[in-house]
């Protein structure tokens, strides 16, 4: 019988929408919601089927897990102690992560360089877990050259997320209020002041916001090439709600270059959702954690991973599709 996969904080918003997208696509695939509350996590598994529920402690390398079987660890909440890791490490499993920013990837990155043979690690601590790398790489295939990329996401202020991930934007926040981009091939630090920006929503409608330090930096650069590279973030009233209809997520991608004959290009899109960031997120997880077990692909070798190195942006975007997302390019055409 296949081994379970551990969905660590899979009774969280992120956490259970995963297990509910993994049980669409692969019914017969065991879960293990493990969560504090084992009551959440049992409601969460019957909910499911094809799942069971634990508790666990983060404090201990074994998880207080005995002897349990797993074939793969997935942090959905912030590994702070890195023995979610650890354990995966220490019984040969893959791992993925989605809390650790930019910020906190240090130790993240160490400890899985220490061990690199011992399993896959990735390390999808980027906005929406990877979709929005994705989604921009897929729009880059039809440029040659890369010369700029910006991207602007737009998240309503109703839509903060769960519990762990407002104690991820408090974290990362209280540690700093600089930007990160890519200017003229040189990764940059922007002050509070310089990093202020303004994130266009598919009507056109601005809101404030501001560059922020996220992998979705350097993944996009160093996939794409592009010397300049930013992604702005905003919170505020989307569109949708201003319509009296449910709070959407909007991501805004802006892409400069050149074609296959060298003519300049430039494209304009918005990809949105009208229920927000959680299926997004959820997608983003539920994606690397299809790649690492092999049920999409060859299991990738151990070593640190991250999204778009394991996951072909084509095979995203049709994922994202399924899930209701919505493209609007260049000023009002969309694609489904």
């Amino acid at each position: 019988m296949e081994k379970p996969v551990l969905i660590m904080g899979g009774s969280g918003q992120a956490g259970s929408d995963t297990a509910a997208l993994l049980r669409r696509w692969h019914p017969t695939l065991p879960l293990t919601i493990a969560g504090r509350d084992l009551g959440r996590a049992q409601r969460v598994a019957d909910d499911l089927g094809t799942a069971t529920a634990v508790t666990i402690d983060l404090s201990r390398r074994d998880l207080g897990l005995a002897d349990a079987t797993y074939s793969a660890v997935v942090a959905t909440l912030w590994d702070d102690r890195l023995n979610g890791l650890h354990y995966a490490q220490d019984h040969g499993l893959p791992y993925l992560s989605i809390s650790s920013g930019l910020l906190d990837i240090g130790p993240e990155i160490v400890a899985g360089a220490q061990r690199s043979s011992a399993a896959p690690v990735l390390v999808a601590s980027h906005l929406m877990a990877g979709i929005v790398v994705l989604a921009a790489l897929d729009s880059a295939r039809e440029f040659d050259r890369v010369d700029s990329v910006r991207v602007g996401v737009a998240l309503d202020d109703t839509d903060t997320g769960g519990p762990a991930g407002i104690a991820d934007l408090e974290r990362w926040s209280a540690v700093t209020a600089a930007g990160l981009v890519r200017r003229d091939g040189v990764f940059t630090w922007l002050t509070e002041a310089d990093a202020r920006a303004e994130v266009y929503t598919v009507d056109g409608t601005a809101l404030p916001g501001q560059s922020i330090p996220v992998l979705d930096v350097p993944s996009l650069a160093l996939a794409t090439g592009a010397p300049n590279v930013r992604v702005d973030f905003a919170v505020g009233e989307t569109p949708t709600r201003r319509r009296g209809e449910p709070a959407s997520l909007e991501i805004g991608i802006d892409l400069v270059g050149t074609d296959s004959t060298g003519e300049p290009i430039d494209r304009t899109q918005h990809l949105v959702h009208r229920d927000g960031q959680r299926p997004l997120t959820a997608l983003g997880i539920a994606l690397g954690v299809e790649r690492l077990l092999g049920l999409r692909g060859d299991r990738p070798a151990p070593g640190i991973h991250t999204p778009e190195a394991l996951i072909d942006p084509a095979y995203a975007v049709e994922r994202l599709s399924e899930i209701g997302a919505v493209w609007h390019r260049d000023g009002g055409g969309f694609r489904s």
